[in-house]
């Protein structure tokens, strides 16, 4: 049996402890969990998959939950500072001794089962979740739905909030085969909530078939926006004078009516009065989601790394920043949609400084100086050997009523922040 003293020593070992970095199937993860919780105990349960928006869906529902007084647990991911963000209790993330406490439980018991490193953390929440005597869980679904190890336990509600071309090898190439995916996380006579405004067909038809209680936006629910203010609204009620959500972009209107919708649908079991409702939207917060720091020339962190996420981010800059200088420091992993991402980015970027990543999955220099070869852009610097050198440079090409952006992927986000917490630029 293997025991580690440092939640470093951990993680480094289960980054190489399986053959295959990602490895969808339920049958390995199940065996193990059913052993570490035979009787599969749960707090209540909510499972939000989706292209982008499962983060702020989560930190929207931990958000009202809190404001009303209960425990809540959250598992995200990926994080952005520390492991231990995946792990939240109450709003906070737990220590290292509690999840090194939960990996040797799960060492304790898989025998000769390999484990992924995100069906080890996945292991590890459902085990400090079930000791902690939670009034609700939140799951975010790592990659896709049906194969993904937070699939093993039974939820309560089904949230889905966006379907849209990503992870290709693994989900397939279209809408159709991406939904059939992430409705696997449906459940018979459950609810099941959709925040896309245009759901596959595969999606309603898996719903179908699972009998499955289908809520639709814009069809079974749906929001107005006042000046200030905007209601909630289903065909039986609303709730009026909803703060603007803490989270920016028309985006997120869709994400927080949706976990509304799913803090109304469990009201009988866990009751949410509207001030907290409005209290969690409103204060809802989230690092790299359109994330600015006002400084002598602010800058905006977005992890958005696909091209929905892409275009909602173009959408904001438009609308937030419409006479603003735009300057890109910019990276992305090599499986993503470089090309389409950069199309939709050029008419609104004035100049882009690739910035290099200690990532193994990360785009070369000499992939992307290809994809901007094959574009038409031609304001970009490469050369840096760091993020820091990257952001330096651009910093030094922006003038005080320009804007600094920081986008394209959690890991880059996750640097720049790095960084900003040495200079303390955040503070």
């Amino acid at each position: 049996m293997k025991r580690f003293d440092s939640l470093k020593s951990w993680l480094d070992w289960q980054e190489n402890l399986h053959p295959i970095a990602i490895d969808l199937g339920l049958e390995r993860v199940t065996t193990v969990y059913n052993a570490l919780n035979p009787d599969r105990i749960k707090p209540l349960t909510i499972t939000v998959a989706g292209t982008n928006g499962k983060g702020s869906c989560v930190a929207y529902l931990e958000a009202m939950y809190r404001a009303q007084g209960y425990s809540v647990g959250t598992y995200s991911s990926p994080h952005i500072l520390k492991y231990n963000e995946r792990i939240k209790i109450n709003g906070e993330p737990v220590s290292d001794d509690l999840i090194c406490d939960a990996f040797s439980k799960i060492e304790a018991v898989r025998d000769e089962i390999s484990l992924s490193y995100f069906e080890f953390g996945t292991l590890a929440a459902l085990t400090i979740f079930q000791q902690a005597n939670l009034d609700i869980q939140l799951l975010e679904v790592g990659l896709g739905g049906r194969l993904d190890a937070v699939n093993i336990v039974e939820p309560d509600i089904a949230l889905i909030t966006s379907i849209d071309i990503d992870h290709v090898d693994w989900l397939g190439a279209t809408r159709e085969a991406i939904g059939k995916e992430k409705s696997g996380i449906f459940r018979s006579h459950k609810p099941a909530i959709v925040g896309d405004i245009n759901p596959p067909d595969t999606l309603l038809q898996i719903a179908k078939d699972k009998q499955a209680e289908l809520y639709l936006i814009k069809q079974n629910f749906n929001y107005s926006k006042q000046k200030d203010v905007w209601t909630w609204s289903t065909e039986t009620q609303s709730i009026n004078d909803i703060p603007t959500p803490g989270l920016k972009g028309e985006h997120q209107y869709r994400n927080a009516s949706s976990a509304i919708l799913a803090v109304n649908l469990l009201a009988q079991k866990l009751p949410v009065d509207n001030e907290s409702i409005r209290s969690g939207i409103k204060n809802v917060h989230l690092l790299g989601r359109f994330q600015l720091i006002n400084d002598k020339i602010p800058v905006l962190l977005d992890v958005g790394h696909n091209p929905e996420a892409v275009r909602t981010l173009v959408d904001y800059l438009t609308e937030s920043f419409p006479d603003k200088k735009i300057h890109a420091v910019f990276s992305m992993m090599r499986d993503k949609d470089i090309a389409h991402v950069l199309e939709l980015m050029n008419p609104i970027i004035y100049d882009w400084f690739f910035s290099p990543l200690n990532n193994p999955r990360t785009a070369s220099e000499a992939m992307m100086r290809e994809f901007f070869a094959q574009s038409s852009i031609s304001r970009v610097s490469f050369g840096f050997k760091s993020f820091n050198d990257a952001f330096l440079a651009a910093q030094s090409k922006s003038e005080a009523n320009d804007l600094l952006l920081v986008f394209g992927s959690f890991f880059l986000v996750s640097e720049c922040l790095n960084e900003f917490k040495k200079s303390e630029l955040t503070k």
